[in-house]
């Protein structure tokens, strides 16, 4: 059985996954202040790296410059839109599952033996599920629920792994 910490922390990620997915609109408009915040928390930090770098390398310095910007004009138009969130969440699964069928129809072609060719199977069925995934993502609502399910299933398994299980000494 797992830790105290974890049963802890499993019951509170239930209780965010139920709260999550009793209200909806608000957890995402929630999630994109916080995505929102951080990212231009991110440029601000890029914009103080550019200058500290300029006598070391101009050129980074320039890169910093401009990565932060981009950073804080983004942060700022993720920051309280609930649909510009729900369209990078959308994407990013869209992306990565593009991304998994490709890898997996290489394994599949290249893997010698059943095991790599499992593999490569089940990257296209995962590659699948999140494209089906990135689909229902583009409405906050299902996005709102998929986050709330994806907490719920994680508190229940904090309730029987251990992190110190999965980690090889």
């Amino acid at each position: 059985m797992a830790e105290e910490n974890n049963v802890l922390l499993g019951i509170l990620a239930i209780i965010l996954g139920i709260l999550v997915m009793a209200f909806p609109i608000f957890s995402v408009f929630t999630a994109s202040v916080l995505a929102g915040l951080a990212i231009m928390l991110l440029g601000i930090w890029l914009l103080v790296q550019s200058f500290g770098t300029w006598s070391a390398s101009k050129a980074a310095s320039i890169a910093y410059l401009i990565l932060g910007i981009i950073a804080i004009i983004g942060g700022i138009g993720l920051f309280g839109h609930v649909l510009a969130f729900s369209f990078l969440a959308s994407f990013w699964l869209y992306f990565v599952g593009i991304f998994l069928i490709i890898s997996g129809i290489m394994s599949f072609f290249t893997q010698e033996g059943t095991a790599g060719k499992g593999v490569g199977g089940l990257g296209i069925i995962l590659g699948i599920l999140y494209i089906i995934l990135g689909a229902y993502a583009w409405n906050p609502i299902y996005l709102a629920f998929l986050i709330g399910l994806w907490l719920i299933i994680e508190g229940i398994s904090l309730f029987f792994v251990s992190p110190s299980d999965s980690v090889s000494e």
